[in-house]
């Protein structure tokens, strides 16, 4: 069999603590090399996640946000795929003291 793309979560998977390390990133970098395509799939904000591993451009696509946004690292381009909770949702969330809430 022969894989076209690889798609991986980062916290866990490609980072231990946060931190990805030389050897994984050198690996995925071989795999891109070979012209698969990378997809990044996670739960992070997408900011966060450009914090915290700025080698963020490797990768063709990212999955962010528990799926609401696809990014494209190439163009800088965002993709919405679910629209913000309710305005009266996030309201009552706030007055119950839901932390942390973003």
């Amino acid at each position: 069999m022969y894989a076209l793309a690889l798609a991986t979560d980062y916290d866990g998977t490609l980072a231990e603590n946060g931190i990805v390390s030389d050897a994984t990133r050198a690996a995925l970098e071989r795999l891109k090399e070979t012209g698969r395509k990378l997809i990044m799939v996670t739960g992070r904000e997408l900011a966060d996640l450009e914090s915290v591993f700025p080698e963020l451009g490797i990768f063709d696509k990212v999955v962010a946000e528990n799926g609401a946004l696809v990014y494209t690292p190439a163009s800088k381009k965002e993709r919405i795929l679910a629209p913000a909770p309710p305005a009266e949702f996030v309201d009552r969330l706030m007055m119950r003291k839901i932390a942390p809430l973003s």
